[in-house]
């Protein structure tokens, strides 16, 4: 058994703990990442090859921060490593016309995103039924009342490259990146923060835990109580050799019925590939990263195409090129927790991203980084405290 010291240490590499690590090397910071896998990994949350991003968000205006610095991040990456890391293809959020509709636990979920893009100024253009059976053709079954918000600079990351790439850059500035190594629990004590794993200890100033799904058993009460893992699926279905469903076309949310199930979201068509990737989300149901299922059913499949994708994209078949299962992490009020932990002041306890995190995550490890190195962060955390649950 070994100890290490660093300023910081960071546990879990996958989203925001790999933008983490890459922030405080790219700060001098002595900082040491630990992850159980070898990220970019199919264990987690941060997989499945494109992951949606909007500046305008209709989760609240107080996320908008995070996602426009990730916006920059990204490029900004791209230009340091050649990786072609995000697509600004567009992004369109569809809902009924009339009527309450939810999504992510929000009522009028197109008119908060427009709302959110005028107090930032984000460009942006408001669509009727008419006008996106117009512009997006590929997308039948509209009945003709529905509005829409339609965002130019949205679109697509790639997680497993956005992953890499920073952890790739992290290394290069300094930080020693720790894989294949499992956390058994953080301390704090009155010289810092012990990180113990099945390795050794690593002693430091300060830890910031981003371990998603292991959260939960590794930060204890409250967490425990506040965190719950779902399982999620994600399929990617053959489009017929002439479907209408172009390259370049806009990344989609489409609230088809008046719940937060009765959606389906997915990508255009990439480069080279005969499929269109769907999912929708599910919380009914609640699992462990030890005990999911990671396979996904031809019957699970076949649900998510007869509910959400019959009859809504043209072209669209029924026969599954793939399938992956990954986990949501979530709050009861599906918000993050971006918090100092209220036993250990020196831990930061950081995302239960509750299923719309990846675009936030770049800016969001910058805000941690800044905060562990420099004991402030550049964005308001106030609306992610952790007591705000009581």
């Amino acid at each position: 058994m070994s100890e290490m010291r660093a300023d910081v240490v960071v546990v879990g590499l996958g989203a925001v703990g790999a933008a983490a690590l890459y922030q405080l090397a790219k700060r001098g910071v002595s900082a040491v990442g630990i992850d159980r896998f070898a990220p970019p990994h199919t264990m987690g949350s941060s997989h499945g090859e494109t992951r949606i991003t909007r500046q305008a968000v209709g989760e609240g205006r107080s996320y908008v921060p995070f996602v426009l610095r990730s916006h920059e991040i990204w490029r900004e990456l791209e230009a340091e490593t050649g990786e072609a890391l995000f697509a600004a293809c567009g992004a369109v959020v569809i809902g009924p016309g009339s009527g309450d509709t939810s999504h992510h636990g929000h009522k009028d979920f197109v008119g908060r995103s427009a709302d959110a893009a005028r107090a930032f100024a984000v460009p942006h253009e408001m669509l009727d039924g008419a006008e996106v059976a117009r512009r997006f053709p590929y997308f039948v079954g509209l009945r003709g009342d529905e509005i829409a918000y339609y965002e130019p600079g949205g679109g697509y990351v790639r997680p497993e490259r956005c992953v890499a790439a920073q952890l790739r850059r992290a290394g290069e500035l300094g930080a020693v990146i720790r894989t294949g190594e499992t956390v058994r629990a953080i301390r704090q004590d009155g010289r810092g923060v012990a990180v113990e794993t099945d390795r050794g200890t690593v002693r430091a100033g300060r830890a910031i835990c981003a371990a998603g799904a292991w959260n939960a058993a590794l930060l204890g009460a409250p967490f425990d109580r506040l965190l719950k893992v779902s399982r999620q699926v994600l399929h990617w279905f053959a489009l017929e050799p002439a479907a209408a469903m172009p390259e370049n076309g806009p990344v989609f949310i489409w609230m088809h019925g008046r719940g937060d199930s009765d959606y389906l979201y997915g990508f255009p068509r990439l480069a080279g590939e005969g499929s269109v990737k769907v999912a929708t989300e599910q919380y009914a149901s609640v699992t462990s990263p030890e005990t999911v299922d990671r396979q996904v059913s031809p019957a699970e499949s076949a649900e998510m195409f007869a509910r959400h994708v019959r009859g809504r994209i043209a072209g669209a078949t029924g026969a599954v090129e793939r399938t992956a299962a990954c986990l949501y992490t979530v709050t009861p009020d599906r918000g993050f927790i971006i918090d100092q932990h209220p036993d250990m002041d020196r831990v930061t306890a950081v995302s239960a991203c509750s299923g719309h995190g990846f675009k936030h995550s770049a800016g969001i490890g910058e805000a941690v980084a800044v905060l562990a190195a420099m004991g402030r962060s550049p964005v308001d955390l106030a609306p992610f405290r952790v007591s705000r649950f009581g």
